[in-house]
């Protein structure tokens, strides 16, 4: 291996602590310094993982960090994403990549004139639950994929998080937040998406939060909350899909995929582990031990930072993320022009991992 990439943060809330300690796991990056608009944020995380507390100026114009992690909130992406890139240094971003498919490519476009990297969380489908499913689905033990369906559904955030007005502004909502995790997860399995159909809605134009940071505070909605519809994919599977905040419970699967030969329970695709599930028309559901290990945030980076310096692709790319975040804006396009939305975009499948890799382990060259 090379010498050890140094990196840097921008953004240092409540996310940040999974991607330091993910890099106290690995020897092929260093987290050197670290930034936030609130400099006790970077200086309190600074003191707790041993690296420098600058301002956003003095660590974009720091010549030993490569790569800058993004982890600003999501209306924010793409204009810091910019300025990582006017300095000279490959991005990784917390997702989704940015709250309008033209902004994002707009990033995509000034990397590649620029020729540096974007990646792109979630980094999830790299944990051992995605990867054993795509595995079981390469190997043909369901047939050919022919229909599915993904659920996230609950009743918003502002019953517990500290700070739960950005989930309801723009950038937020079940879709931009949770739905990177479903369609990244569904793209790996299935490949790109061909188009949407969808329907959406509002059901509520404000939010009183019960958390103890908040109590009280009222947060107007300026998104959908509530987003059902269709994906069709390249490759002719027909995925269910439906988002929302606004349900207070349900009993609804994860993922489910549906063979020609046999039906596969996907785990939760924001998660790293499992467990996997199939079943076939003689049988009924059994677990499939997972084949790979778990890993956790960070894993996407440490990827990135071995491609960077092998020449290879990296997995979590601002490719599939654009192509991603395609799909998830197309839901409130199709509802609002009661059409199918066609994707522009299409990605190739990730890489799967290799068989036999430790956990926090990729593999150096192609």
């Amino acid at each position: 291996m090379p010498d050890t990439m140094k990196i840097g943060i921008i953004g240092c809330g409540n996310i940040s602590g999974a991607y330091f300690g993910g890099a106290q796991r690995t020897d092929v990056l260093e987290i050197k310094a670290c930034a936030d608009i609130r400099m006790e944020a970077a200086q309190r995380q600074a003191e707790h993982f041993g690296c420098q507390a600058v301002s956003v100026d003095e660590l974009l114009a720091d010549p030993e960090i490569e790569l800058v992690i993004n982890l600003t909130i999501p209306r924010a992406h793409v204009d810091v994403g910019l300025k990582i890139l006017g300095a000279g240094k490959h991005v990784y971003s917390e997702k989704p990549l940015g709250v309008s498919s033209e902004e994002g490519l707009k990033l995509i476009r000034t990397a590649e004139a620029k020729g540096l990297r974007v990646g792109n969380a979630p980094d999830t489908f790299l944990g051992a639950g995605i990867q054993t499913s795509r595995k079981v689905l390469d190997e043909g033990a369901i047939g050919k994929p022919i229909a599915g369906t993904a659920f996230m559904c609950g009743h918003g955030h502002e019953s517990w998080h500290p700070n739960p007005a950005f989930y309801y502004d723009v950038g937020g909502g079940p879709m931009l937040d949770m739905g990177p995790y479903y369609v990244t997860a569904l793209v790996n399995l299935l490949g790109p998406v061909k188009r949407v159909a969808g329907i959406t809605t509002k059901s509520f134009d404000e939010r009183i939060a019960t958390s103890e940071a908040v109590r009280g505070l009222r947060i107007p909605v300026k998104v959908s909350t509530h987003l059902a519809g269709v994906l069709e994919f390249a490759n002719g599977a027909i995925i269910t899909m439906i988002m929302s905040f606004d349900m207070w419970r349900h009993s609804l699967p994860c993922i489910e995929v549906y063979g020609t030969e046999g039906s596969m329970k996907v785990p939760d695709p924001n998660g790293f582990g499992g467990p996997v599930h199939i079943s076939s028309a003689r049988e009924n559901w059994s677990e499939i031990p997972l084949a790979f290990p778990q890993n956790a945030r960070m894993i996407g980076v440490i990827d990135m930072v071995c491609a960077i310096r092998s020449g290879r692709s990296h997995r979590a790319s601002g490719a599939l993320a654009y192509h991603v975040l395609e799909v998830m804006t197309a839901f409130d396009k199709s509802s609002q022009s009661r059409s199918h939305v066609e994707m522009q975009s299409t990605v190739e499948r990730p890489a799967p991992f290799p068989a036999g890799l430790s956990e926090w382990e990729v593999e150096y060259d192609a």
